[in-house]
């Protein structure tokens, strides 16, 4: 790991480096908006919360991060069913997780600063569109179709293949309609560019917005560059 969180650091410049740190810190009741220029030491202090435990928290979630930013395996040698067992330990179980708390984030911002900030309403639309989306589209996966090829990988038959290619075609589409999602919430934000007025939580949003485009981008590209062909092209 390149970067250490340590107790000495500002709440502020934590969520900053480290955006999931927020949800850490709203389980313990920590105030890192008005309260972001208090170290970690302070916080902890005044919550009487042990220091150690929350560290490990906080390191153990950004080395996660780092791992999902940081991708150097070879995607192509690896076999179907570890690459799928890799895509829901990873980008659907980071989905699944980060999905709900930022859908209360892009909420949050919305009612809070959406009267003086117009385009946050399609922000809010496009954003729970997405959500809705996505939380269908890795129930599908999970429960019919990745299931299906490991069925295929353990005991091939033609009419697998034919189901498969069918509903890889069905997938495929799902992440081109949440492609052009992502694609509408940068432009609404201007590339994700904070207004002079914004707040942190404000800030946050907008840093987990584009982490969320970043880790969507890597988990398509292993689905329709990598695992997908391996059997559109049989």
């Amino acid at each position: 790991m390149s970067f250490t969180i340590t107790s000495s650091m500002t709440l502020g410049d934590i969520v900053t480096k480290f955006p999931q740190a927020a949800d850490i810190f709203k389980k313990h009741k920590i105030d890192f908006c008005c309260g972001g220029n208090r170290s970690l030491a302070e916080a902890l202090q005044e919550k009487n919360l042990k220091e150690n435990e929350i560290l490990q928290a906080l390191n153990e979630g950004y080395a996660k991060m780092e791992t999902m930013n940081t991708d150097t395996v070879n995607w192509q040698e690896i076999g179907s069913a570890d690459l799928i067992d890799h895509i829901v330990q990873t980008h659907h179980a980071y989905l699944n997780e980060e999905l709900p708390q930022l859908g209360q984030l892009v909420t949050k911002v919305y009612r809070v600063h959406g009267p003086n900030h117009p385009h946050l309403a399609k922000v809010y639309n496009y954003y729970h569109d997405l959500s809705k989306e996505l939380v269908e589209h890795l129930i599908k996966e999970e429960e019919a179709i990745f299931p299906l090829v490991k069925e295929y990988e353990a005991e091939p038959s033609t009419e697998k293949l034919e189901k498969i290619k069918s509903a890889i075609n069905e997938l495929e589409a799902e992440h081109d309609k949440a492609g052009d999602l992502l694609k509408l919430i940068r432009e609404v934000t201007n590339d994700f560019t904070l207004p002079p007025d914004a707040c942190m939580t404000y800030t946050l949003t907008y840093q987990r917005l584009e982490n969320l485009e970043s880790d969507m981008f890597n988990h398509v590209h292993k689905e329709n560059n990598i695992l997908f062909p391996r059997y559109l092209n049989k």
